[in-house]
């Protein structure tokens, strides 16, 4: 399906080099974002208490929070759950029991609306929370490993280096900006991270199928033009597409409220920077690794003659 199509090839890969300097510089700083200033990672992966409480009537999360800072938990995460329902997320505290967290907790915020309730309280001790970031790294580095070998079957090695190398980009970059802004890093947006990952190979598979394409079909025609040739033909699909997930994701950040909002501005940053990765990360990598019609199209076999 296409709303538009270009008819005269646009030129991607002579940007090639201001692109990837770009990605490189951009790379750069949010290793250096992580190193300098670390992940703000939720009760999940540190170990605390989290407590669902519910009201007859709707309460300020403001006033939640300024109570909690008066008892001394000025790290505690609030966020609405529901119509009437708040999730209190607390770190844990040396010398301070689970039951005994909750009970000072619930004591301080009852006073703010009527009738509130303890709906559930979970502990989660720090083996569970260093379990977690362990499984978390080896989920993604399984799916690097997945995606590494499935592009290498399906096209060739070059073309697996430059996919991983321009969605590990993406993996860092989001990382990068939990890092700067000390937005909290939970099990949500370690999801929405694996996800971003399975979209952004999506788009280099499109655009890795149509140069692979185009080496059989534009024999005449150098690598470059080639590739180009590629990107621009896929130009539609790749705007309606992500426009259309961005619609979705964007719709999330705004109206989800604030269970899903780090989920949708992880999905939010992936997604642009997927598309950028995908078409100017990825393809001029694949040119500059050397590939070439020999790589990709299997010279035909000279049948032997009968001899009489």
């Amino acid at each position: 399906m296409e709303f538009f199509r270009i008819k005269k090839d646009i030129p991607f890969m002579s940007y090639g080099k201001i692109t990837t300097a770009i990605s490189l510089i951009t790379f750069i700083l949010a290793v250096f974002f992580l190193i300098s200033r670390g992940l703000n990672l939720s009760v999940e992966f540190t170990g605390g208490t989290m407590m669902e409480v519910a009201y007859s009537q709707p309460v300020e999360i403001s006033r939640v929070r300024n109570s909690l800072n008066t008892l001394g938990y000025p790290q505690a995460t609030v966020q609405n759950f529901g119509n009437n329902s708040i999730i209190i997320r607390l770190p844990n505290k040396a010398g301070t029991k689970a039951a005994e967290l909750s009970n000072k907790v619930f004591d301080a915020i009852s006073p703010l609306s009527a009738n509130p309730q303890i709906k559930s309280v979970e502990f989660i001790g720090p083996e569970v929370g260093q379990d977690l970031v362990t499984n978390g790294l080896l989920a993604i580095l399984f799916v690097c490993i997945g995606i590494l070998s499935y592009l290498a079957a399906r096209f060739e090695w070059r073309f697996a280096i430059a996919a991983i190398i321009a969605n590990l980009h993406d993996v860092i970059i989001i990382l990068g900006f939990f890092a700067f802004f000390r937005w909290e890093f939970s099990l949500t947006v370690l999801a929405a991270v694996l996800a971003v990952l399975g979209y952004s190979v999506n788009e280099s598979v499109v655009v890795f199928d149509r140069i692979r394409e185009n080496f059989r079909t534009m024999r005449s025609n150098d690598v470059a033009e080639i590739i180009n040739n590629a990107i621009t033909a896929t130009m539609s699909r790749t705007i309606i597409t992500h426009g259309c997930t961005e619609m979705m994701v964007l719709s999330m950040l705004f109206f989800g409220g604030a269970s899903l909002h780090n989920f949708a501005l992880a999905l939010t940053i992936g997604i642009l920077f997927g598309i950028y990765s995908s078409v100017l990360v990825a393809s001029p990598l694949v040119m500059w690794l050397g590939v070439s019609k020999t790589n990709l199209v299997k010279a035909p076999k000279n049948k032997e003659e009968a001899v009489v």
